[in-house]
């Protein structure tokens, strides 16, 4: 896994009786795992019940199973840092973005090299959607463009350019042809990918929009904000099907909100929304009030990066210096880290 660099700062651990390591938690001891990354994780997205993929600054893509936090394979091709990552649920298939400037496409459990790339983005590669049907591939970038791609071919069957249009996040609405996208323009937009064109533009906000997330039913949408000591740094939720319209917002993070992400909904859970921040912490939220139902802080991890929800329960939190944390939700009040890798 290469040596581990000084930017990766593991927690005080002790070995218990049986030998496996821990520090403590206010649940218990956490789990500590050899890191998936030698340097800080960028960004992560959940594969399986038990499998994930991320992606970091050590220029690698790494995959692993995030409940015994084993890295079971690992790709090496990107030339820099690993900015985005993405995977269908229905296939073996993993995308990967890059500070390279390149996207590629690799087979899960296939060789070590990628099965398709997709050049063409003048600069750092900031977006990454797949269709519902795996067959297309949308990206974005901060070179103003957003192109459309023919996932077996490799071909780039559209491209669509606006001024001052720095893409941060790209997501597809399941089950339509719709792509939702955040922007350094502090703009919310989405995009019929028939013709890769702007079919609305959302109310603008105060801040750049960092990240978005779809509802699993497609109603909804949530977009996170950039900000600072409080200003800004919200979540905010929007109706995709009636309105399109603003319809609550999450507050309480200090520092940039970077990811948000909508809970897969459990037997009488409350519908919830995570958010994580630069301020270190991680949120869960009720959906609809927008009250604040349980709080983790990750003392000395730094920015969390990106967030993906595994189940109704489970979090997963990339951070920029300590790894990836599994985070527990507890009877939709406390959440609680029970491992790190």
């Amino acid at each position: 896994m290469g040596k581990l660099q000084s930017k990766i700062s593991l927690h005080t651990a002790t070995y218990r009786a049986d030998g496996s390591l821990g520090m403590p938690g206010r649940g218990g001891a956490v789990e500590l795992h050899s890191p998936a990354h030698s340097d800080a994780v960028t960004c992560v997205a959940a594969v399986s019940p038990e499998l994930c993929v991320s992606g970091g600054k050590d220029k690698s893509v790494a995959v692993c199973n995030w409940r015994s936090g084993a890295v079971l394979g690992r790709f090496v091709s990107h030339e820099h840092e690993v900015t985005k990552v993405v995977c269908t649920h229905d296939s073996n298939r993993v995308f990967s973005a890059s500070r390279d400037r390149m996207v590629m496409m690799w087979e899960l459990h296939g060789t070590s090299g990628p099965m398709q790339r997709f050049p063409g983005h003048d600069l750092v590669v900031t977006g990454l959607a797949v269709s519902p049907d795996a067959s297309q591939l949308c990206t974005g970038s901060r070179d103003n463009t957003v192109r459309k791609w023919d996932v077996e071919t490799g071909e780039c069957l559209c491209r669509a350019a606006l001024s001052r249009n720095l893409v941060t996040h790209l997501c597809w609405v399941p089950g339509e042809s719709y792509v939702i996208q955040t922007s350094e323009d502090k703009t919310i937009r989405m995009w019929d990918s028939r013709e890769l064109q702007v079919a609305h533009t959302f109310a603008g906000k105060r801040h750049i929009q960092t990240s978005c997330d779809v509802s699993e039913d497609g109603r909804y949408c949530v977009s996170s904000s950039s900000g600072f000591a409080g200003e800004g740094c919200e979540a905010t939720l929007w109706d995709l099907r009636q309105t399109r319209s603003r319809v609550c917002e999450y507050r309480g993070h200090l520092q940039t909100t970077a990811s948000c992400v909508f809970l897969p909904r459990g037997p009488a859970l409350t519908p919830s929304i995570a958010t994580s921040s630069h301020d270190s912490k991680v949120k869960v939220w009720d959906r609809d009030t927008g009250a604040c139902l349980a709080t983790a802080c990750l003392e000395g991890a730094g920015p969390l990066a990106s967030l993906a929800a595994c189940d109704s329960s489970t979090l997963l939190c990339a951070s920029f210096h300590s790894g990836i944390h599994v985070l527990q939700l507890r009877h939709c009040e406390e959440l609680e880290e029970v491992a790190v890798f």
